[in-house]
């Protein structure tokens, strides 16, 4: 590691020299998550560096968390994969992220929109089985942003897979979602409903897909973690 160490014996001292680097955590929440490949990485941590995102890949290999490995079929490609000591850490990180869905008030998780991450994330946990066989296009339309970061489009096959595109990939569009940023956010981290929510949304499109939509719609992991009371 290339920071200066607690020097101290203690275990805890010890793991937080390895763990407790800026972006660390945040990169361990998306290996945890499934992430292998360094350009999904970085659609997980949009705003580090690739620079940084290499360092702290080499940090978590040499600390024996991640293992490096080429993929046999694409030359000079390589996969990050947890190993049994990285895939240790995953209450760690869950319970970090419990710890903030309860503890950090929203409105100051609610300053840090961003809208890649936002669709990453919804992507990745998105459920496809309330959604009609064969392919589901859902196109977002945020009308607080410019219009390079306005669009979104979720291509979901029935049998699981799902593909995020930033660029309109020609297919016939089966639902619009329209709504600003912060209203998505805030339901994706659980904060509120897409019925609460009802006259901040416009849904054109396929009714039953529409009426489907907080069933069918990714939420944060910790969005079952509800908020602390109000003093």
């Amino acid at each position: 590691m290339t920071q200066a160490g607690y020097k101290q014996f203690c275990p805890l001292s010890m793991a937080a020299e390895l763990l407790c680097t800026r972006w660390t955590m945040v990169l361990l929440r998306e290996l945890v998550a499934g992430s292998t490949r360094f350009n999904d990485l970085r659609r997980g941590v949009p705003k580090m560096s690739p620079t940084l995102l290499s360092q702290r890949l080499r940090d978590l290999e040499a600390g024996g968390i991640v293992e490096r490995t080429e993929i046999e079929s694409e030359k000079g490609v390589f996969e990050y994969r947890l190993t049994e000591a990285g895939r240790d850490l995953r209450p760690v990180v869950e319970a970090m992220g419990f710890w903030g869905q309860k503890w950090v008030e929203a409105r100051l998780s609610l300053k840090n929109l961003d809208p890649s991450l936002l669709m990453w994330d919804t992507r990745r946990n998105l459920n496809p089985s309330p959604l009609p066989d064969g392919r589901t296009v859902i196109q977002f339309l945020y009308h607080d942003l410019p219009a390079s970061k306005r669009s979104w489009w979720l291509i979901v096959e029935k049998q699981g897979d799902v593909d995020l595109c930033w660029y309109d990939p020609g297919f016939d569009v089966d639902l619009y979602v329209s709504t600003d940023l912060c209203t998505m956010t805030s339901i994706w981290m659980g904060l509120t409903t897409v019925h609460k929510e009802r006259n901040k949304i416009s849904l054109t499109g396929d009714l039953d897909v529409a009426g489907k939509m907080q069933t069918w719609l990714g939420l944060s992991p910790f969005a079952v973690m509800p908020k602390r009371a109000a003093a």
